[in-house]
C-alpha cells in the first residue's frame, strides 16, 4: 500500500466517524425532545432483548451436564421468555419498571462511590468522587420521587443525553483526527 492509499483509507474513516457523530447527535436530541417515545421504544427493545436471552437459556439446556443444570436452565428460559414477552406487549409497563431499576442503581451506585470517597479521601481529586456521589444520589431521588410519573421522561432522556455527550465527543475526536491526517500528508 503507498502511503497516499493509507492517507485515503484514514481520511474516509474520519468521514465516516463524522457522519457516524452527527447521527447519534441527531438521535439524541430526538430522544431528549421525545423523552416519552424513546423511553417506549427502548422498553420495548430490552424486552425483546429479554426474550432472545430466554431463548439462549434453552439452547445452552441442551448443552448443560446433569438433570439439575438442564432444569435450571430450561426453567430460567422459560421465565426470560414468557417476563419479556410480557413486558413487549406491556410497554408502559417495562418503561416504569426500567426507570425505577434506574433510580435504584443510581441510588446504589452513589452509596459506593460516598463509600470509595472516604476511603481515597486524603488523595488529590478525591472530591470529584464525592462530587459524582452527590450528582448520582441527586439523580436518582430525581427520579424515584416522583415514580412512576418520571418514566415518561427519565430512560429517554438520559438516554439522549448520552448520545448527545457521546456525538460530540466522538464529533471532535474526528475532526482532530481529520485535522492530524491534514497536517501529516
Amino acid at each position: 500500500m503507498t502511503e497516499q492509499s493509507i492517507a485515503d483509507d484514514f481520511k474516509e474513516a474520519a468521514g465516516m466517524s463524522i457522519g457516524l457523530a452527527v447521527a447519534m447527535i441527531v438521535l439524541g436530541v430526538l430522544a431528549v425532545v421525545l423523552p416519552f417515545a424513546s423511553g417506549i421504544g427502548i422498553s420495548i427493545l430490552m424486552a425483546w432483548i429479554i426474550v432472545f436471552s430466554g431463548f439462549a437459556c434453552l439452547a445452552y439446556a441442551f448443552a448443560a451436564r446433569g438433570a439439575g443444570a438442564v432444569i435450571s436452565w430450561i426453567l430460567i428460559g422459560i421465565v426470560n421468555i414468557i417476563g419479556g414477552g410480557y413486558l413487549a406487549f406491556h410497554p408502559g409497563l417495562a418503561l416504569a419498571s426500567f426507570t425505577l431499576v434506574l433510580a435504584v442503581i443510581f441510588l446504589f451506585e452513589g452509596i459506593m462511590e460516598i463509600v470509595v470517597f472516604f476511603q481515597f479521601r486524603p488523595l488529590p481529586g478525591s472530591g470529584w468522587v464525592l462530587f459524582d456521589a452527590i450528582v448520582t444520589l441527586f439523580l436518582s431521588y430525581l427520579i424515584w420521587r416522583p415514580w412512576p410519573l418520571s418514566s415518561a421522561w427519565a430512560i429517554g432522556t438520559i438516554v439522549g443525553i448520552n448520545l448527545m455527550v457521546s456525538g460530540v465527543t466522538w464529533l471532535m475526536v474526528s475532526v482532530e483526527a481529520r485535522r492530524a491526517l491534514r497536517a501529516a500528508v
